[in-house]
């Protein structure tokens, strides 16, 4: 009778260590989703955030070229612009020489007129 009684204590705490085995490993399971679940949140955000990098990146490239040819445009207004000024220096120069002469010609009528 006593072996019996051994053979039921010893098949139920088999069955006993049996579940605490379940037990453990249904918590690690548990711990091993809720961190793959954490890693996968993460991973995310980081890819998200790559390609709003990506997109930043882009935007930036695009207002570059925007200024870039801004300045080109710019730089050719100024090379126009200096071209205008040296024209008109020297109808400047032109004027005056004229209104030196009608001047001394104007000099001169008034000799003749007196």
């Amino acid at each position: 009778g006593a072996e019996r009684g051994r053979g039921k204590m010893a098949a139920g705490g088999a069955a006993d260590a049996q579940a605490r085995f379940g037990h453990s490993v249904k918590g690690l399971l548990t711990e091993k989703v809720t961190s793959c679940g954490t890693d996968v949140i993460a991973l995310t955000k980081q890819v998200l955030k790559g390609s709003r990098s990506a997109e930043l990146l882009g935007q930036a490239a695009r207002n570059m070229v925007m200024q870039e040819d801004a300045i080109l445009h710019s730089e050719d207004s100024l090379r126009k612009m200096a071209i205008i000024t040296t024209h008109l220096q020297y109808q400047q120069e032109a004027i005056q020489k004229n209104v030196e002469r009608s001047s001394n010609l104007q000099d001169q009528l008034s000799h003749l007129l007196k």
